[in-house]
């Protein structure tokens, strides 16, 4: 049942309606052609632990099982901060998918639990990672926002009931906002969810003690990322950057194929840049060096006013686009469910216009203050930049029982009532069990535990001297049960044991750097300024 809404200004002079379908918030804009409709609830990755990460995508995958094939184009999405089922079709098709949708939310197909855990890592497994999925870890750890760059471990071993008591608390009519390009809500459309509360955006973390920060990366190119306050003038300085890049690293250069830049909403009050420049292996320091001196120019108001009025010139351009109202629908609708305000055509255009050299530059000092910047096997401390940490700073295990490494003999593996510490000839790693993301148990002895703060350890067995069951049983019993994650049985080839060739000091050491955090990637979807 549909209850009309006050409509405010924004909505009004965008041809959008408000109204309420079965207690949830509905925006609607008449739009010819075919019906499209998306019903957003705000949950996503963010909002799990590491040890549950992949329940929202769980859920997603479940809520469209009884769908099967079909000729009607729908989709679901699981995003950092929100789930969005969609789809394009007849009134009665979008009506079908919609209700069936909210039906199965409120009775999961518990059965299929098993079968879509294994599709579920089957896609993981043949997802690209985009040259920026470490960033997040490394910028907020292994919560929040950091989630997006790790695999889902909840696949492994979340249970029915788990399960459908995150969809009972999180996709509820209070939690869900549902657009639709139609001037009237179909015929039939009866959503029917439980109750629930509104779930306020997570609070971000930090994991990056100081900032401008980098680190090494795993590919050719060049990434950076920045916070910065959301806004139309971020926004706009976004285009600009993205022109500078092309023209500096491409054009000029001929150091990179690709460089380009993007914006996307973090929170509310919050969005993060990001700037991307791939590189053959000869040119990578050019490529560092010209992304540095682009974002230099900028930060010093080196921009002509040209620049600016081109980039104004091309976000002007989407005020051209046929049924703009439809277009804006989704990111429109998100803006409600997130709290954000949403701008009208004519005060996006104003505040568009009144955009200057100075906000750009003063974008530019926020974007640097903030960045973390990606480099291909190399330092970037020549920039100003700070290598983000290698090596914790929390205070090691106390009182333990120690365990030398049989690779070498530098290393040495302490296991105490309260945390685990690996120390090597170059640092330390310590991982609380009171500050513990995730244990992963596997049936072998061996185990893997990674800290809120991003870093891991692997207790390996097989790799310390004395390290019985009765050591990790210390550790099974004083991490938090939320934090376990139960793996199956590994193939034997994949349980490690020591370099027969003797000690290796660069063995053991790599074990720490590239075990230290980890590492997948994630989908996007609708965002806006």
């Amino acid at each position: 049942m549909s209850q009309e809404t006050p409509v405010r200004a924004d909505a009004a002079e965008a041809g959008i309606r408000e109204t309420e379908v079965d207690g949830i918030r509905t925006v609607l804009v008449a739009s010819p052609g075919p019906v499209g409709a998306g019903l957003l609830f705000r949950v996503g990755v963010a909002d799990e632990t590491l040890a549950t990460t992949g329940i929202t995508h769980l859920v997603e995958h479940l809520a469209l099982h009884r769908h099967g094939l079909s000729d009607l184009h729908f989709n679901g999405a699981t995003a950092v901060t929100y789930t969005h089922f969609h789809a394009t079709g007849t009134p009665d098709e979008v009506t079908a998918y919609l209700n069936g949708v909210c039906a199965a939310l409120s009775d999961l197909p518990l059965e299929r639990l098993e079968t879509e855990r294994e599709i579920l890592r089957t896609e993981a497994a043949g997802r690209s990672r985009g040259p920026h999925h470490q960033l997040p870890l490394w910028r907020y750890g292994a919560q929040g926002y950091g989630l997006s760059s790790y695999s889902e471990h909840g696949t492994w071993h979340l249970t029915a009931e788990a399960v459908r008591d995150w969809a009972r608390t999180r996709f509820t009519r209070d939690n869900a906002v549902l657009w639709i390009t139609s001037d009237t809500v179909p015929e039939g459309l009866g959503l029917a969810l439980p109750r629930g509360t509104r779930h306020p955006l997570p609070a971000p973390t930090s994991a990056l003690p100081v900032t401008p920060a980098y680190i090494g990366g795993d590919s050719g190119g060049v990434v950076l990322d920045g916070i910065v306050r959301r806004s139309t003038a971020a926004s706009l300085f976004t285009e600009v950057l993205s022109r500078a890049l092309y023209t500096d690293l491409r054009q000029k250069g001929g150091y990179s194929y690709v460089a380009d830049a993007d914006y996307s909403p973090r929170d509310n009050g919050f969005a993060t840049i990001t700037a991307v420049a791939d590189a053959l292996p000869k040119k990578q320091d050019a490529v560092v060096g010209g992304l540095v001196d682009t974002l230099a120019r900028l930060r010093a108001g080196t921009v002509e006013q040209s620049e600016l009025d081109s980039a104004r010139a091309k976000v002007l351009k989407q005020y051209d686009t046929p049924d703009l109202g439809a277009a804006r629908l989704p990111s429109y609708a998100l803006n409600l469910l997130t709290g954000h305000r949403n701008l009208t055509p004519d005060e996006h255009r104003a505040e568009l216009a009144a955009v200057t050299l100075d906000d750009l530059r003063e974008v530019a000092v926020e974007l640097h203050s903030t960045a973390l910047l990606q480099v291909p096997g190399r330092g970037a401390d020549w920039a100003g930049f700070t290598e983000a940490p290698q090596w914790s700073t929390d205070t090691p295990a106390g009182q333990g029982s120690r365990h030398r490494s049989l690779e070498d003999a530098s290393a040495l593996l302490t296991v105490s009532p309260d945390a685990v510490t690996l120390e090597t000839s170059s640092g330390q790693v310590t991982v609380r069990y009171d500050a513990c993301a995730a244990l992963l148990v596997h049936p072998d002895g061996g185990r893997q535990l990674t800290g809120l703060d991003g870093f891991q350890l692997r207790v390996e067995p097989t790799l310390y001297r004395g390290l019985t069951p009765d050591r990790t049983a210390v550790i099974d019993a004083a991490v938090p049960p939320s934090a376990v994650v139960r793996m199956p049985p590994r193939d034997p080839d994949h349980i490690p044991h020591p370099d027969r060739g003797g000690a290796t000091r660069r063995t053991a050491l790599s074990r720490v750097r590239t075990a230290v955090r980890g590492l997948t990637a994630r989908r996007r979807g609708p965002a806006g300024r």
